[in-house]
């Protein structure tokens, strides 16, 4: 081995909930766990470290009003990025961030393509808004624009009933999805409602956003497909006051709003208790921060997730369903290190003591 500069992390190593290892080394940007026989400098970092956060909904390069400049887009990966979110699921948006891939300082980010809606059936200047005649056909395009993934909006409020309504036909979605899979990639869809829920499952569907319309009719086919959630809980915070500003026009879809929100932990923990698989997401990027999947994670211990649980939820197990290395030998070094053990108290999550990105520390 030619002499170079490496990284050591010592301490405790959390390469999976159960394994532990006393140390990692880092090595020309990548993982090791054999010791160097020669380094002309090394760098040691102290603290337990875990694989980089993943957010499996977040949305760089978009906020309230639509797309917004690359520097913006730089600015709220970065956020993410010091919060210890190295892996971003991009659950739609408008803005072509391929520039982000060529930086190797800023979060590596799997891609959804831009959200496809129905016509006037959510929020302007966010997605391709469809007719179900033309929905095979922008599937097919986001596919091949994404990176796996596409994303559909399933629900929104419709204004002539005043309520949240399921935006697509059955047959619809059957042949979107179909069409997807067909391209090779998986299909979410934003759902807030419950009308929209077992349509998109049964038509083979592969994740659903913030879900909170889940019932215990629809658990346990979400359990048997293996469909999974993502429950993006500080975003449902939010809820009450989106009620209240609706309130005048639109009372039957705020208090469906409210009811929602009132039971959106037994909604989570139901879903976790009957094997529905759970991963963190912030929805930051539309009126929400950057940087809160330590928050998410505390949010998923209080619905009654285990906290081990809760934090696979967005490390070991979340990089799995993602096809995303872990601390394995030979992967790329991003990794956190925090003060104290995470699965003790996930609430340091929000602390890191340093951020390790393709093998060099950022902060």
């Amino acid at each position: 081995m030619s002499d170079r500069a490496v990284l050591h992390v010592k301490g405790r190593v959390l390469v999976g909930p159960e394994e532990v290892r006393d140390e990692v080394w880092v090595i020309d940007g990548r993982i090791s766990y054999d010791r160097p026989t020669r380094a002309a400098d090394v760098r040691t970092v102290e603290g337990w470290a875990l694989p980089g956060l993943v957010d499996a909904h977040c949305h760089v390069g978009l906020d309230q009003h639509g797309a917004v400049p690359a520097d913006v887009a730089e600015k709220q990966a970065l956020t993410d990025r010091e919060a210890g979110t190295l892996l971003i699921r991009d659950a739609g948006s408008p803005s072509d961030t391929r520039w982000i891939d060529d930086r190797e300082d800023l979060p590596k980010i799997i891609r959804a393509g831009r959200h496809i809606a129905r016509t006037r059936r959510y929020i302007r200047n966010y997605a391709w808004e469809v007719e179900p005649e033309d929905l095979v056909a922008y599937v097919a395009q986001e596919a091949r624009r994404g990176d796996g993934w596409v994303k559909l909006v399933g629900d929104w409020i419709d204004r002539d009933l005043g309520d949240l309504s399921a935006c697509w036909p059955r047959g619809a979605v059957e042949a979107a999805i179909a069409e997807a899979h067909r391209l090779g990639a998986r299909v979410t869809a934003h759902c807030f409602a419950e009308d929209s829920l077992r349509d998109l499952v049964e038509a083979g569907i592969d994740c659903v956003e913030h879900a909170t319309g889940l019932t215990d009719d629809t658990i346990p086919l979400f359990a048997e497909r293996g469909v999974a959630i993502v429950p993006t809980l500080v975003n449902i915070a939010t809820f009450p006051a989106l009620a209240d500003g609706g309130e005048t026009r639109f009372p039957r879809w705020s208090a469906h709003m409210r009811r929602l929100h009132e039971r959106r932990y037994d909604t989570v923990r139901n879903a976790y208790d009957a094997g529905i698989p759970v991963f963190v997401g912030t929805d930051a990027g539309g009126a929400l921060a950057h940087g809160l999947a330590g928050a998410e994670v505390a949010e998923l211990v209080t619905a009654g997730i285990p906290p081990v649980a809760a934090l696979a939820a967005t490390t070991w197990a979340a990089r799995r369903w993602l096809g995303r290395p872990g601390l394995e030998e030979g992967a790329p070094a991003d990794l956190v290190v925090y003060e104290q053990d995470p699965r003790a108290d996930v609430r340091v999550l929000t602390a890191p003591r340093r951020v390790v990105l393709n093998g060099r520390v950022v902060g």
